[in-house]
């Protein structure tokens, strides 16, 4: 079983950047891959980026490429999602979940975080 706890969500600026934090217990070492994703309210979970742990390959949306940069610290079990020229249309529930392979296939990410908030505004 793992755990994923998610912080640093919030009310930002249109431009502006926030930081996001997951941090996992448990058994984490079955969580080869974590990912972020995010749900808009009336629209579909989307995925938005996602790392490996050991080899630090990382994968990303289209829509957040060249804004949005994960990281992981492995040490502290944390990945991050750094975000940057955030825009209105980035407001969402942020998840983070864990999964074995990169991909943007929601279905395959096995443990799953409450979310956190990120509204901006314009």
């Amino acid at each position: 079983q793992v755990q994923l706890d998610e912080s640093g969500g919030g009310l930002v600026q249109a431009g502006g950047s926030l930081r996001l934090s997951c941090a996992a217990s448990g058994y984490t070492r079955s969580s080869y891959v974590m990912g972020w994703f995010r749900q808009a309210p009336g629209k579909e979970r989307e995925f938005v980026a996602a790392i490996t742990w050991s080899g630090g390959i990382t994968s990303s949306a289209d829509s957040v490429k060249g804004r949005f940069i994960i990281s992981r610290a492995n040490a502290k079990n944390t990945v991050y999602l750094q975000m940057n020229s955030l825009k209105p249309e980035d407001t969402a529930v942020y998840y983070c979940a864990t999964g074995d392979i990169i991909t943007d296939n929601m279905r395959s990410y096995r443990y799953w975080g409450q979310g956190t908030q990120v509204t901006v505004s314009s």
